[in-house]
């Protein structure tokens, strides 16, 4: 489980992070909900060391890892998806998804059957520059790089944002296959709700750099979380 408590950050003296506390359990999605500049990727950053938090611990299966270093989070099996898909450009789609390979053991360096089974599509392109494929192909490959680092936690910041219906639709099938293998911890965030509402097994809802709304799906009123969705 991904256990973040309690945890502050400022961008010089901007409080961007006030206090949050969240969790994220092996074979669950957890949807972190919230209208844009709420605090949502600020929350991923400190979770993946790509900012430092003031105060507040980090904890992934049982171990504060609040104090390494990104690359070494990803060695502990965490895989992230940033926004905006950040793929390299010039390189072939494999060329992208072997730079998975980069927290992996030698023994474990090869792309998974599995990646070609959920994205179909990556294998017709392999040899293809990723700055020539769509934006839908974009984020597959993205989603797909990460999936190459075999994590055990998949940290996922939105997914949807500027994709046609067609992938938004197959983006959410892989993860709810991804979920229901049991042994992975999915954290999405997302700012639409009815993506979110049909994967979410567990919410937490951003408002101002705080969690003000958080339950199992179960305990989700629309009415009160889409109020803090609005502009």
């Amino acid at each position: 489980m991904l256990t973040v408590e309690n945890v502050h950050l400022y961008y010089g003296a901007s409080h961007a992070l006030r206090g949050v506390s969240l969790e994220a359990p092996k074979g669950a999605v957890t949807c972190l909900l919230g209208r844009n500049g709420v605090g949502k990727t600020s929350t991923l950053r400190a979770i993946m060391g790509l900012e430092s938090a003031r105060s507040g611990r980090i904890g992934w299966e049982g171990q504060e890892i609040g104090r390494l270093a990104t690359a070494d989070r990803a060695r502990r099996g965490i895989g992230f998806v940033p926004q905006g898909r950040e793929i390299f450009p010039r390189l072939t789609v494999l060329e992208n998804l072997q730079t998975g390979f980069a927290p992996l053991p030698k023994a474990q360096r090869s792309i998974p059957d599995e990646i070609f089974t959920l994205f179909p599509v990556l294998k017709e392109m392999l040899h293809r520059r990723g700055g020539d494929l769509s934006g839908g192909q974009q984020q597959q490959l993205a989603i797909a790089r990460a999936l190459v680092t075999r994590p055990r936690l998949l940290i996922l910041d939105e997914p949807t944002e500027g994709i046609q219906p067609s992938i938004i639709k197959l983006i959410g099938e892989v993860i709810r296959t991804l979920a229901a293998r049991g042994d992975m911890a999915i954290l999405l965030v997302e700012q639409y709700f009815d993506f979110a509402r049909e994967l979410a097994d567990r919410f937490a809802v951003m408002d101002r750099g705080e969690i003000v709304l958080a339950g199992t799906a179960s305990d989700m009123v629309e009415s009160d979380v889409r109020r803090h969705l609005t502009v």
